[in-house]
């Protein structure tokens, strides 16, 4: 970043709305557009001004374009933010047009979440079937929790995110938190349940388990919360686990084990029934993972399995306080 372009980028009234807003949550560039009530294109031009000085960052998800404050240095970013909160204290023109901006800004949090409202009540049948057939959510909650509980979390990427529960679980526990699905919908109910939380601990990512977007030793913690039995062959999406783990590492898998629910295949779309302890000792031994003792829940006629291990290599440093969630 240099300095003098910052200065110059935030010289516009537009712009340090813009970067008020992403200071608040991420937004698409839709979205910013109805907050500001200015055109798209416009809107777009003033976000490449913001993008080019590293004030901020897109990110595409499907057909949309999405925006976030940027990360490349936190304290610069940090100092803006603080200087744009004492221009508001002391500027009375612009303390007007941000609050009326966070006025509309708690409508497109509403839309989210009547949306991702809709959505459950679409799929509210199909899940309760599956649900009746294992241990409460709750119980299985915590022992991942307990699994979980023995070292700080650090970063975490929650692989499959779906409707963002294990991210909002996890995240006042850890440093930082990625959700990832390839889902575009079901990333927007994702986006819908985690909008509370600052926008600088959780980030919403569409990717693919087998094909991670992510460099190499990215994360401390990786879980993968009920995903796993989606996959043609689970090997590929351990080893990019395992890429971007770093040394000392954990990852821990929910799924069920082995079963004959066939109709699972069709209701559900599973594509593998289950997953023995012997299967997934050695998908984790194939992709450098050190396994311990999995977890049981036997409260239905499907058994969930907590199956964690460490990834090989010298233990993380991390500042994150250990793990412990209230039961």
């Amino acid at each position: 970043m240099v300095i003098e372009d910052i200065f110059k980028a935030l010289g516009d009234p537009t712009r340090l709305r813009i970067a008020r807003l992403l200071g608040a949550m991420e937004l698409a560039v839709g979205e910013l557009a109805q907050v500001l009530g200015q055109s798209q294109p416009r809107v777009s031009r003033h976000v490449g001004i913001l993008c080019d000085v590293g004030l901020a960052e897109r990110r595409r998800e499907g057909s949309w374009v999405f925006l976030r404050q940027s990360e490349s240095d936190s304290a610069v970013i940090a100092a803006v933010q603080d200087l744009l909160a004492l221009a508001e204290t002391s500027e009375p023109a612009f303390a007007a047009l941000c609050e009326a901006d966070r006025r509309k800004l708690a409508a497109i949090r509403e839309a989210r979440e009547a949306a991702a409202e809709t959505y459950f009540a679409r799929h509210a049948g199909e899940w309760d079937e599956l649900r009746a057939l294992h241990s409460a959510d709750a119980d299985v909650e915590t022992r991942l929790a307990e699994a979980l509980s023995d070292a700080p979390l650090g970063h975490l990427l929650d692989i499959g995110t779906g409707t963002g529960r294990m991210a909002e679980l996890f995240a006042p526990h850890a440093e930082r938190i990625v959700a990832l699905d390839k889902n575009l919908e079901m990333l927007r109910v994702a986006r819908a349940k985690l909008q509370h939380l600052p926008a600088s601990s959780i980030e919403l990512v569409q990717g693919d388990f087998s094909d991670l977007p992510f460099a190499d030793a990215s994360f401390d913690t990786v879980i993968l919360h009920q995903v796993l039995h989606f996959a043609p062959d689970p090997a590929p999406a351990l080893a990019e686990a395992a890429r971007v783990l770093r040394g000392g590492g954990r990852i821990a898998i929910v799924d069920f084990a082995s079963h004959d629910h066939e109709e699972l295949r069709t209701r559900h779309q599973h594509v593998r029934l289950g997953f023995s302890d012997r299967q997934m000792a050695e998908l984790f031994k194939a992709a450098g993972f050190i396994p311990a003792a999995p977890t049981a829940l036997e409260g239905g006629s499907l058994v969930v399995k907590i199956w964690t291990a460490k990834r090989r290599g010298a233990a993380p440093s991390s500042k994150s306080p250990a793990l412990e969630i209230a039961k």
